[in-house]
């Protein structure tokens, strides 16, 4: 701590040294949307001192309400903070490329070799550990969300609409916002978000963006500057979805995935976990690019690499191309390498737009919570929907034949063992995934 003190805020960061840490980070960056906050956190915050803990969270809480990753979302912020529309570009991208490359390889291994009895074994052990981080991943967030009876009851309603009564995802974001902006205008207490490390600000010294420092004129939102970028993204959209209109027609598949990933960036808030029923319900129930049990091992591949876990649209994309073999039975890893980009291009296009056009605004409005109380809101709504997505998965892992057919007891077992494992041992979650994969593969290899 004593060392803290002493540090002296850095007067400059070089474009060059920002390049490098955002390269380094989309390498390292494990342990899901938690782990990849807390690595930024870390060294941006604590060590390097690039950024105060107050404006970290002050992105972070307009990160984590928008739809979309929200560790990529920050990075691309801190980026744009730093050196403008070229930074935030670049960190964006750099923090999804490692894992795109690596999911395609992975993908591509896991669909030609699947049905080895070694590696379908390690994929047993996997689907029951997909089940528990879920299931995890509701209780992590729902702890930090949910600070109050209203937040739990609209959680409770979300889960009670989704499960119960099958509502469609974007109907309960809907009301849930409608909710959140009524009573934040009846009761803003509710939907005052605190900030867990509020309390050590102080033991900081300076950082180069510090809680008063005067930023850079790019940072000043200006209605020209935003309508430009709106209207270059937009045009990006459009080129490429007219291209793939043009060559495979409207109900191509290429063309459905462009339309439906683009939904889904637009659609679900909260980060990866909750877009993970809608991506589920597009793509396995609508459109049958993959099955549920696909599904399932493409999280676990997702989070056994870097960057954020929604890079699973990479791993549907690809199942989904080479399921239809898009480009003939010979061009099957061509056809799969093109469903990745093109999940992937339109799942992460909104995010930078989201940054671009909406964060200079927010930095004019860092102390307004009548403007967070209906995103806050969707957190809480989210929180239930993820709840079910878990009782889904383990629906489906614990029960492969159905509720008809006996329980597989060994899914259960490891299934709980995993849970125990990142709640009350905080063991993380690349190290659950790797143990639950080999003791399937041991379990496959004694039966």
């Amino acid at each position: 701590m004593t060392a803290t003190h002493s540090m002296q805020a850095p007067t400059h960061v070089s474009f060059k040294a920002a390049l490098l840490y955002w390269l380094k980070l989309g390498f390292i960056s494990f342990g899901g949307p938690a782990g990849q906050i807390s690595i930024m956190h870390e060294e941006l915050v604590e060590q390097r001192r690039w950024i105060s803990e107050g404006r970290f969270l002050h992105a972070l809480n307009y990160c984590m309400l928008l739809p979309g990753p929200e560790a990529q979302q920050l990075a691309t912020y801190i980026g744009w903070l730093l050196h403008g529309t070229k930074g935030g570009i670049l960190a964006g991208m750099l923090f999804i490329l490692p894992s795109l490359f690596l999911l395609i390889a992975l993908t591509w291994t896991y669909l030609v070799f699947g049905n080895v009895p070694m590696v379908a074994g390690i994929f047993y052990g996997l689907k029951p550990a997909v089940t528990a981080i879920v299931l995890f991943a509701a209780y992590r967030i729902g702890k930090r969300a949910l600070k109050n009876a209203l937040l739990w009851a609209i959680a409770a309603a979300a889960f009670a609409a989704i499960f119960v009564f099958d509502v469609p995802f974007p109907a309960i974001i809907f009301s849930a916002a409608v909710i959140g902006y009524l009573a934040g205008r009846i009761s803003p207490v509710h939907f005052t978000t605190g900030n867990d490390h509020s309390g050590t600000g102080s033991n900081h010294s300076p950082a180069l963006i510090d809680d008063h420092t005067v930023l850079p004129e790019h940072t000043h939102f200006k209605k020209s500057r935003a309508l430009k970028f709106a209207a270059m993204g937009a045009a990006l959209w459009i080129g490429v979805m007219a291209l793939l209109f043009t060559r495979y027609g409207w109900h191509g598949t290429l063309t459905q995935m462009g339309w439906f990933f683009t939904k889904a960036a637009l659609l679900t808030f909260g980060g990866a976990y909750a877009v993970l029923p809608y991506v589920h319900q597009g793509a396995v129930e609508h459109y049958q690019w993959l099955t549920t049990a696909q599904m399932i091992d493409g999280l676990a591949l997702g989070e056994t690499t870097p960057g954020p876990l929604i890079m699973v649209v990479t791993f549907v994309g690809f199942v989904g191309a080479w399921t239809k073999q898009l480009f003939g039975p010979d061009a099957l890893v061509l056809a799969g390498i093109a469903g990745g980009m093109v999940a992937t291009l339109f799942t992460f296009l909104p995010s930078f737009l989201f940054i671009l056009v909406g964060a200079p605004l927010i930095e004019a409005t860092r102390h307004t919570v009548k403007f967070t109380a209906p995103l806050t809101a969707i957190t809480a709504a989210v929180v239930g929907v993820i709840l079910n997505l878990a009782l889904f998965f383990a629906y489906h892992v614990f029960w492969p034949q159905g509720f008809g057919a006996s329980i597989a007891w060994f899914s259960v077992l490891l299934s709980a063992l995993a849970f125990i494992a990142l709640i009350h041992y905080r063991v993380g979650v690349v190290p659950v995934i790797i143990a639950c994969g080999t003791l399937g593969l041991l379990h496959s290899l004694a039966v």
